[in-house]
């Protein structure tokens, strides 16, 4: 399958073949099945956020005890890793020196 160019998002989660505004935060080259994973995780993201914001309205659930937060955290470790993956030289060495993959 052809690689594609793909401008990244997170705090968006936006996925866009088009640059336009802030939306480079990441460069990648992946095919569509790649992006369409990489979609797939940051819409899960997304649903484990909304249930921890529900969530923070239930004081007597602690923030280490909330399995939606877990999701989180381990889809965000899961975006970083594929775009790593994915991404370009600039974009790996961007991930590497914010020191968010496990390297051991």
């Amino acid at each position: 399958m052809e690689k594609k160019k793909y401008y990244i998002n997170i705090g968006t989660q936006e996925i866009s073949q088009i640059q336009f505004g802030n939306n480079k935060d990441f460069t990648i080259h992946a095919t569509e099945e790649e992006v369409f994973l990489l979609r797939e995780t940051l819409n899960e993201m997304y649903n484990s956020d909304i249930v921890s914001f529900w969530r923070t309205h239930v004081p007597y659930v602690p923030y280490h005890n909330d399995q939606s937060n877990d999701e989180y955290d381990d889809g965000i470790k899961s975006v970083f890793q594929t775009i790593h993956k994915l991404g370009d030289e600039e974009t790996r060495n961007h991930i590497e020196s914010m020191g968010v993959l496990d390297t051991n």
